[in-house]
C-alpha cells in the first residue's frame, strides 16, 4: 500500500461521489449525501481546499489500484485527517490502518479527525488506531442539515 498525491482532482472527486454514495446511505439520507458530496466532495470544493484551507489529498493505492482517498491539513499543533475513505471492495483488508499508520510518521505531535458519532465501526477501528474521544460537536452545515461528530485524537 502507498499514498500517491493527487493530481487529477476530478478523478477524486468521482470516486469520493462514488464512496460516499455507497457508504453513507445507512446512516444519512440521500439529500444529505449529495448536499455533503457537492459541498465539501466535489471538484469545486477540494480545489478550494486545496487552495484555501492548506489540504493535501492522496490516494490510496494498493495493488496498482486507486482503492480509496484521504485528505489531510496541517493546523500548526496538529495534523487534520479530514477524510479517509475506502472503496467498497477494499474494506477490511487494513488499508485504513496502514493509511493512519504512514500519517503517524509525519512526526505531528497530534492527529486529530471527526467522526460521524453513528459510524460505530469506524469509531471502533480508530480507538484500535490509538486515538481517544476528547469532544464532541454538532455543526450546521447548511441547508437544514448538521453533522454530528466525535473529535477524536492521537498523541504519540
Amino acid at each position: 500500500m502507498e499514498l500517491e498525491k493527487v493530481k487529477d482532482i476530478k478523478e477524486l472527486a468521482e470516486l469520493a461521489s462514488s464512496i460516499w454514495h455507497e457508504y453513507w446511505t445507512c446512516i444519512l439520507s440521500k439529500e444529505q449525501i449529495d448536499y455533503m458530496v457537492e459541498n465539501f466532495q466535489s471538484q469545486h470544493a477540494i480545489e478550494e481546499q486545496i487552495k484555501n484551507e492548506n489540504y493535501t489529498y492522496y490516494f490510496i493505492i494498493s495493488d496498482g489500484k486507486k482503492a480509496g482517498y484521504t485528505g489531510i491539513a496541517d493546523k500548526g499543533g496538529y495534523l487534520f485527517l479530514s477524510k479517509l475513505y475506502i472503496s467498497k471492495d477494499y474494506r477490511h483488508k487494513g488499508l485504513g490502518r496502514e493509511t493512519v499508520n504512514l500519517l503517524k510518521k509525519m512526526n505531528y505531535p497530534k492527529i486529530r479527525l471527526t467522526v460521524n458519532k453513528y459510524n460505530k465501526n469506524t469509531i471502533d477501528a480508530y480507538f484500535k488506531y490509538g486515538f481517544k474521544i476528547v469532544d464532541s460537536v454538532v455543526t450546521d452545515i447548511g441547508s437544514g442539515f448538521v453533522m454530528d461528530d466525535y473529535i477524536m485524537e492521537y498523541e504519540p
